[in-house]
């Protein structure tokens, strides 16, 4: 997958991830760089605790694997942001 398409990928799943979870998102640059961590993360829990393909491209079973990995990095963000905050 080219970096175009790991770039548009990111910017969409967490732009979603960010809306499921904060109903805000968290800025252009803060949704790609969570959504391509996201998919990183989406693909490893898919690939080794559901024997799933993970991230394979720009379609939509890889967008699904990135929106939850992007909620798993969102939900673990806000935790050590507000943690931070306190």
């Amino acid at each position: 997958m080219g970096i175009l398409a790991w770039l548009v990928l990111g910017l969409v799943s967490g732009f979603i991830a960010s809306k499921l979870i904060n109903k805000t998102g968290e800025g252009l640059v803060m949704d790609i760089v969570l959504g391509i961590v996201g998919a990183f993360v989406g693909g490893f829990i898919f690939t080794h605790f559901f024997g799933a393909a993970g991230v394979t491209g720009l379609n939509i079973p890889s967008l699904f694997v990135a929106v939850v990995g992007a909620v798993v990095v969102l939900l673990a963000y806000h935790m050590i942001v507000r943690r931070r905050a306190l």
